[in-house]
């Protein structure tokens, strides 16, 4: 499945929706999501198309998020374009961290899978919870986590549970034209079974009847077990992104 370049927008723009902020602003071409936790997505400057030359300037997005107090975070593509962005970062004494891979498909290859033991929920049980944060978790990172979740636009929660256990969850955003897929857990008992594979299912079929047809997921680059689930479901790599995060505070 190919991206188109005004897929990136609306990739980006379903991204945070799904991982939401407390704020967002916007310079041309970015958009600034503004959050004081722990998660990237949620506070990291992100350009909303590929072309560096129709956006302002990085030094632009650091004044502004320092002037609202925030610590300035970075969330580039690794596109031959952005190579003299991300060189003057690397300069400046800028970090690059966490590669991560975003990859794309339609819903019609991830239907077909047994979804009878999945349910979708408005809002996350303390089952789901316990999963999507798992053991030994930092309490500020599972805080932050939680109130990203409690902020997300248009989602549902999925559980596949057996003999009312929840064996694996996930969670499904419906915005900007896009199923997004977040949060994939799988109990360390049962993994090979498939149940993540029933749990994309179960979201596919709800994307279908709101009449949404592609999907995308962010998964960290080095994940090889999730890369070649991903792989064999008919998901492809559009882009591969990374951040940078000043060397000081």
């Amino acid at each position: 499945m190919s991206v188109l370049p005004s897929d990136v927008e609306s990739i980006e723009r379903a991204t945070l929706a799904a991982v939401a902020p407390e704020r967002v602003e916007a310079l041309p071409g970015w958009l600034l999501p503004m959050d004081h936790g722990t998660v990237g997505r949620a506070h990291a400057a992100v350009p909303i198309n590929h072309d560096p030359a129709s956006v302002a300037g990085w030094a632009a997005v650091v004044e502004r998020y320092r002037a609202a107090g925030y610590r300035p975070v970075f969330r580039l593509p690794e596109v031959a374009a952005w190579s003299d962005v991300r060189d003057e970062l690397s300069a400046a004494g800028w970090l690059r961290v966490q590669p991560t891979q975003v990859q794309v498909a339609t819903l019609a290859g991830l239907v077909g899978a047994e979804t009878s033991a999945c349910t979708l929920d408005e809002r996350p049980d303390g089952a789901w919870m316990a999963m999507f944060l798992g053991e030994g978790l930092d309490p500020v990172d599972g805080a932050s986590r939680s109130a990203a979740l409690a902020r997300a636009q248009d989602s549902r929660y999925a559980s596949l549970r057996v003999d009312g256990e929840t064996r694996a969850c996930g969670m499904a955003c419906f915005a900007h034209g896009w199923l997004s897929v977040h949060g994939m857990r799988t109990a360390a008992a049962h993994r090979g079974q498939g149940l993540a594979t029933r749990v994309l299912a179960a979201m596919a079929q709800e994307a279908l009847s709101r009449g949404i047809q592609r999907v995308f997921l962010q998964v960290d680059a080095s994940n090889a077990p999730a890369l070649s689930l991903y792989q064999r479901l008919g998901f492809a790599p559009a882009w591969t992104y990374a951040y940078w995060r000043p060397s000081q505070p």
